[in-house]
């Protein structure tokens, strides 16, 4: 299985929410099913026939999570010495060339990726024209609306 790139703080938060599965909503999955088992003829328990589909979701997703860790490579953006290249888990200062606008975008994960927070996934297309990049270069993305020019900024590692 090839290894899966995702930052330090994109680790914690898929080991907080296996945590909160397996800890929290497992146990009361199953106590769900367990009430609605004692109502009765299970052919026509709504309840049972909910909590089952719940307990199927929960199940999956843990074995997702526990999948995708144990496949990580977590890598920690304070700790990166990429001599100013835009690498994974840097944060980038772009500047539009055409309408001067400055966004800020960290490199991140698949599963952290969250674009209200400035946060890009690594296969994304902006992504993808910024890796190698150092500051001063300028990127071309194919965007839906043609071609946009990013001039890099500034290259940090936080």
């Amino acid at each position: 299985m090839a290894t899966i790139p995702i930052t330090k703080r994109g680790a914690e938060m898929l080991k907080a929410e296996l945590h909160q599965l397996k800890t929290v909503d497992r146990p009361w999955v199953i106590n769900s099913i367990s009430e609605a088992r004692a109502q009765g003829d299970l052919s026509e328990n709504a309840e049972y026939d909910a909590a089952k589909d719940r307990q199927g979701f929960i199940e999956g997703r843990i074995q997702e999570i526990e999948g995708k860790l144990s496949a990580a490579q977590i890598i920690d953006p304070a700790a990166l010495d990429a001599g100013g290249r835009v690498v994974f888990g840097s944060t980038v200062q772009l500047e539009d060339e055409t309408t001067g606008d400055s966004v800020k975008y960290q490199i991140v994960g698949e599963d952290e990726a969250d674009l209200r927070l400035g946060r890009i996934n690594i296969s994304s297309p902006i992504a993808r024209a910024l890796i190698g990049k150092e500051e001063g270069d300028t990127a071309e993305v194919q965007a839906p609306g043609g071609v946009k020019r990013y001039e890099v900024v500034t290259v940090s590692y936080v």
